[in-house]
């Protein structure tokens, strides 16, 4: 594993889609800071007189049918998709980042609870889970990270209990218990580090699922509500308006694009980096 965070963008650098997914995340992650600078209008305010317009040099990406600037709408949509993604995939991570540390080098009887209790959510369907929890709780952000950390869980928890497991009997770890090191130095300075980057590649590569989970249930009415600025909502506004203004729905489906792209080839570009031994196997 690389020995610093330098050594690893060096890496991703040198890979020609690792550098282009780089520079497509912080193309994104730039949009979502940066909304509120580089928007050029309000994406709530309307202006009727305006709807529906094409692209020009006042609307870079048209208006929609109430008028507001698609670009601004955009922008502030790539804020809510990240935020979104980011808090749920955190809490999922974090969850399954403790859950499964516990189950890999605790008692046998704690891992077999474990792996019931991520058999158990694993085996809920994705959609009928979120659509019961949506009309619980009603649809909202607040909802959808919710949902999203849930399903989160066991497939973290699965990693790293994986990763545990094959640590536990390794010749460092086994050094360490025979001197008598505690439980907590065992896991926070050699198996914490050891599972973190495992951790990282999949949740890089996690980021364009949810986003677009949360465009898909936005896009039915069933995620971020409106006047909130959501990809989801905005393409389902360029669908509604496809006959009378088809750029719409292209400008909406951009971002999607972009990001499925960028997180894609970054997360493909960390593993590498992080792991070459394994881009050599898979090398011809």
């Amino acid at each position: 594993m690389p020995s610093g965070v330098h050594e690893i963008l060096k890496r991703v650098m040198r890979d020609p889609l690792g550098l282009l997914g780089l520079i497509l995340v912080i193309i994104v992650i730039g949009a979502a800071l940066f909304a509120d600078v580089i928007s050029p209008y309000d994406p709530a305010k309307i202006d009727v007189l305006n709807k529906l317009q094409d692209p020009s040099a006042a609307h870079w990406l048209g208006t929609d049918q109430l008028g507001r600037d698609t670009l601004s709408r955009i922008i502030y949509g790539a804020r809510v998709a990240m935020g979104i993604a980011v808090f749920s995939i955190g809490i999922g991570a974090f969850i399954g980042l403790i859950l499964g540390m516990l189950a890999g080098y605790g008692p046998r009887w704690l891992d077999s609870l474990l792996i019931f209790f991520f058999d158990s959510l694993s085996a809920i369907p994705l959609i009928l889970f979120a659509l019961t929890v949506i009309v619980i709780l009603g649809p909202g952000t607040g909802t959808l990270i919710f949902v999203i950390a849930v399903i989160s869980v066991p497939i973290y928890g699965r990693l790293v209990r994986a990763q545990t497991l094959a640590l536990r009997r390794s010749e460092f770890i086994l050094a360490e218990q025979s001197m008598g090191a505690g439980t907590a130095r065992i896991i926070g300075i050699h198996l914490l580090p050891n599972v973190l980057g495992p951790l990282v590649i999949l949740v890089s590569m996690d980021i364009p699922t949810v986003v677009a989970l949360e465009a898909a249930l936005s896009y039915l009415g069933l995620g971020v509500r409106p006047p909130t600025p959501s990809w989801g909502t905005i393409l389902n506004d360029g669908y509604t308006s496809l006959r009378a203004n088809p750029s719409l729905v292209i400008a909406a489906g951009i971002p999607l694009v972009i990001a499925t792209l960028g997180f894609t080839f970054l997360g493909e570009s960390l593993r590498d980096a992080l792991d070459p031994k394994l881009k050599h196997r898979q090398s011809p």
